[in-house]
């Protein structure tokens, strides 16, 4: 059981971090307000998870301007998908062990 549990991750057990590296599994990338659409957070919210998964080096963010208006672009770098894989991984086999 020890070796399961080791592999949960802390910085993805809020349902918001763990929300955002779901997408961004699943697409190459997510700009702000597709994330806060598909999450239902506010602004804050949704700024101080992706911070957090910023200084675990989870995600990568990228700022840019498309036209006058400034657009901020989230990616899972490689270190955020294995890391985020093995979370789940160890979920999965916790939840058939009981």
């Amino acid at each position: 059981m020890k070796t399961i549990l080791q592999n949960i991750n802390k910085a993805f057990d809020h349902r918001i971090r763990l929300g955002i590296m779901s997408i961004l599994m699943v697409n190459e990338s997510a700009d702000f307000n597709m994330l806060k659409e598909l999450l239902g957070v506010t602004d804050g919210n949704l700024a101080s998870h992706t911070k957090a998964l910023e200084t675990e080096n989870y995600i990568q963010i990228e700022k840019q301007f498309i036209g006058k208006k400034p657009n901020t672009k989230y990616i899972a770098t490689q270190a955020g998908k294995k890391a985020f894989s093995a979370h789940i991984e160890a979920l999965e086999k916790l939840i058939a062990k009981s």
